[in-house]
């Protein structure tokens, strides 16, 4: 981790309508950690994450990857500075009908101009380093959860990003699968210099990949803890801040909706 600021966010404030559900965010991205994003059912998490790749505009503020804008970048610009990034999205969203291979070459299909063979030939590299190798020929629903993660990450490496964006990567896994698939990713980090964005609520993935996160809280709709997630637990000043990182029960505040 180089202590490089990649993505900054500054005064950011998101709306559904006349719901506010984050206000006034600024917080930075270290270039090549892992960072993680958490909070208790309707923080707005999932919002963040879907602001920061781009997908919608905020109310208000802005996020920055270096000097370019997500939020002002138009055109050719903009085109350039998304492809920076790689996305896995909560459910894995592997096209049913394409094999893994297929699954992961297309976004070089879309967005080079290389030819078959070297599209395939860069797939086979991504599915190896997530260990999918031998499955490329499968369909995805011939494979499990937690080898559908692995292929949906190895789609969103694609094309050499900078910055990978994962949405809740555990969802839905056994813990040892989970446990996994957190290997996995601080081997990526280590391995390729990649740097992690990640929505999640699970602590134990959380203690085990974070090198810094930062907790929303849906009474607030703004970080209330940002730190190393082992200090937070033991010494935040914020009572429901331990509990929450230490599993204790207390009324949480929260909307009871889905992180949308």
């Amino acid at each position: 981790m180089s202590g490089e600021t990649i993505i900054t966010v500054e005064g950011f404030t998101a709306r559904y309508g006349e719901r506010l559900v984050l206000d006034d965010l600024s917080f930075t991205v270290k270039r090549g950690e892992v960072f993680v994003i958490l909070g208790g059912s309707g923080c707005g998490k999932s919002t963040l994450l879907k602001h920061m790749i781009g997908l919608y505009h905020p109310f208000a503020g802005d996020i920055r990857v270096g000097d370019a804008s997500v939020v002002s970048t138009t055109g050719a610009e903009r085109d350039a500075l998304i492809r920076r990034f790689g996305v896995m999205y909560q459910s894995g969203a592997l096209f049913g009908s394409m094999t893994l291979l297929e699954n992961v070459c297309l976004p070089l299909e879309e967005f080079t101009s290389l030819n078959k063979a070297a599209r395939e030939l860069i797939a086979k590299m991504k599915l190896s380093l997530v260990g999918l190798a031998e499955f490329a020929h499968l369909m995805p629903s011939e494979i499990s959860g937690g080898m559908k993660k692995r292929a949906a990450i190895a789609r969103a490496m694609a094309l050499d990003p900078e910055i990978l964006f994962l949405d809740e990567p555990s969802a839905g896994l056994d813990p040892i699968t989970a446990a996994e698939l957190d290997e996995l990713i601080i081997q990526l980090a280590r391995a390729l210099k990649i740097t992690f964005v990640i929505v999640t609520h699970e602590l134990p993935s959380i203690y085990k990949i974070a090198d810094r996160v930062i907790m929303l809280d849906a009474r607030a709709k703004k970080i209330i803890a940002e730190g190393d997630p082992a200090t937070l637990r033991d010494t935040h000043e914020d009572q429901w801040v331990r509990d929450f990182f230490n599993r204790k029960s207390q009324a949480t505040g929260t909307t009871g909706e889905d992180d949308e």
